[in-house]
């Protein structure tokens, strides 16, 4: 058991109600998952919470207003001086994403805890967000660089994601770095089998569909879903839900992309907007297949919803992706070769459009075995992903620190 009243910080900049992806989803449950074996608070950036397990909120400054990206990276490492000092008495401190580890890195200094960090991404194997952040880039880059380097612990959410750690910091010791998977509450992702929100948005219940959550970003290779759905069989839906463009350019690509789409055939439903879970998961609950075309990827939480919502998943073989879908079981991988420009794209888009799109297509043609597929996605989900089983391993990796 934990020492009596070990005290763990969890510090994020997402903590319900403002989250905003895969993060905020992880650092939500893992706190939850949490209490019972150590004292939890969780100290977080925004509007104050009605949480019993939120210590702390801080939020933004005056001195730094302005839209110049990198001074939206000036706000957040302000913010991590703020939460460091309202550390004091904390045992432990874990920290997740950039927007934190300067957090958790000086609280370390300061108090004299141990730091540890979740890796959740790495800066360095995410160039497209130089377009994004523009000086802000080296910033974060600096953040995640110094909270990594001087971290007690680091925790690596897939084999593929400890892998690029050691990689990307060569002078972070092999010990120091240790798997925890990601996971989610399978109670909140099932199969939901109503259909008001599809009535809502006008998704054809009775129609197959390929289904998109995430941000348009570089990283999730929407374009690249894109350029897949133009082979897509017609008698299937597109189900977009995707919306927060890094940038305004971005945003005019997809939506030029969406316009000629419409086109040329009918069944695509875009939802621009950031869904409430429930809604989610309906509709992931009456797709076919979900689809995640992302470029770089170091876990994936959405695959993980969809699996749990009975979904089998064509997605592309990066990162902890072939950690979570197991190939002709589960769903199928597509190759992915990372070509050599700045963002990281494919070398060979379109090849790997074609390969998403035959993936597509098979399971769009083969109901029964989708449907199959997705049954042992969510057996999968029920084995591995679950919550307390990785409240207790990093429960354990707190008391190995203090």
């Amino acid at each position: 058991m934990s020492p009596p009243g070990l005290r763990a910080a969890l510090v994020s900049r997402e903590y319900p109600p403002e989250v905003y992806g895969g993060a905020g989803v992880h650092v939500e449950h893992l706190a939850r998952a949490l209490d019972g074996h150590v004292d939890v608070a969780v100290h977080c950036f925004g509007q104050p919470r009605d949480d019993d397990l939120v210590a702390g909120t801080y939020g933004t400054w005056d001195a730094l207003a302005g839209d110049a990206p990198h001074l939206a990276a000036l706000r957040h490492v302000a913010t991590d001086l703020a939460v460091a000092a309202g550390l004091d008495g904390a045992d432990i401190v874990h920290s997740h994403t950039w927007y934190a580890n300067l957090a958790g890195h000086f609280a370390k200094l300061i108090h004299d805890i141990p730091h540890v960090i979740t890796t959740h991404s790495l800066e360095p194997l995410r160039p497209w967000k130089r377009e994004q952040l523009g000086g802000g880039y080296a910033i974060s880059s600096f953040a995640e660089q110094t909270g990594i380097e001087g971290a007690d612990a680091v925790i690596a959410v897939s084999h593929g994601m400890r892998d690029d750690v050691l990689a990307s910091y060569p002078g972070v010791a092999e010990d120091r770095v240790t798997v925890i998977h990601n996971g989610i509450d399978p109670e909140a992702y099932r199969p939901d089998r109503s259909t008001d929100v599809l009535d809502r948005h006008g998704i054809d219940p009775d129609r197959p569909s390929v289904a998109f959550v995430g941000r348009i970003t570089r990283q999730k290779g929407v374009t690249h879903l894109l350029d897949a759905v133009a082979r897509l069989d017609p008698s299937a839906q597109l189900v977009l839900c995707a919306g927060a463009p890094d940038t305004p350019e971005l945003g005019r690509e997809v939506s030029e992309r969406v316009a000629r789409l419409r086109e040329e055939r009918d069944g695509i439903v875009w939802i621009d907007e950031m869904l409430p879970r429930p809604d989610i998961v309906q509709i992931l609950s009456h797709a076919t297949v979900f689809c995640c075309p992302s470029i770089y990827e170091p876990f994936g939480l959405v695959n993980v919803e969809a699996m749990a919502c009975e979904l089998p998943v064509v997605a592309s073989a990066v990162g902890g992706i072939p950690e979570v879908v197991v190939e002709g079981e589960t769903g199928y991988l597509v190759d992915f070769e990372r070509g050599g420009d700045a963002i990281g794209s494919p070398a060979d888009p379109d090849r790997f459009a074609a390969g998403l799109a035959e993936r597509m297509n098979d399971l769009v043609k083969a109901p029964d075995r989708a449907a199959q597929m997705g049954r042992a996605g969510r057996r999968r989900v029920l084995e591995h992903f679950s919550w307390p089983a990785i409240a207790a391993q990093t429960a354990d990796l707190y008391r190995a620190l203090v």
